[in-house]
């Protein structure tokens, strides 16, 4: 199994595109970066411990590649927002490629090498590509939020899905 850890605005958003597909084998909701361990949501939301909600997606390099997980990345989120993603902003909300090696990052710099050429955008791609940090696993609540409150993740969800509709026609 290998390992990749993406920001892209509030983790709840970022978990349903990759959870059922073929050869992830889960979805984790956490903090990466930052100065405090183990840190909780209410630390994280003050802004003041610089951590950034990421998912952690755990998957079965065989059945799926770095490389689409990073193109599926770039279709849920807005890369030319540097301070947050849709309603949620601030330095915990921004969106990030971490990589684990020299290869994802090779990879996720080419991918936006390519985004930026295509002119898809207007503006310039800021999404940053960094190297991981530790990931701390979200309380339970947070994990599968999208399964557990659906009514709710839905009104999280709208701006991102509109963005989603508009820019990928997906």
């Amino acid at each position: 199994m290998e390992r990749a850890i993406f920001a892209g605005g509030c983790f709840w958003c970022m978990v349903q595109p990759f959870d059922q597909l073929p050869g992830i084998h889960s979805v984790i909701s956490g903090y990466t970066g930052g100065h405090v361990a183990n840190p909780t949501y209410e630390q994280v939301c003050t802004q003041k411990t610089g951590h950034t909600e990421a998912v952690e997606i755990i998957y079965d390099e065989t059945m799926i590649s770095f490389s689409d997980l990073v193109e599926l990345y770039w279709q849920q989120t807005d890369p030319t927002d540097a301070f947050g993603q849709f309603q949620d902003r601030g330095e915990s909300y921004r969106p990030v490629i971490f990589y684990m090696n020299e290869t994802q990052k090779a990879i996720a710099e080419k991918s936006k090498q390519a985004l930026e050429a295509s002119g898809r955008f207007q503006a310039p791609i800021v999404t940053k590509i960094e190297p991981a940090q530790p990931f701390y696993p979200a309380e339970l609540y947070h994990q599968d939020y999208y399964k557990k409150n659906p009514n709710n993740f839905a009104r999280n969800h709208a701006l991102r899905a509109q963005f989603v509709k508009d820019t990928w026609a997906l």
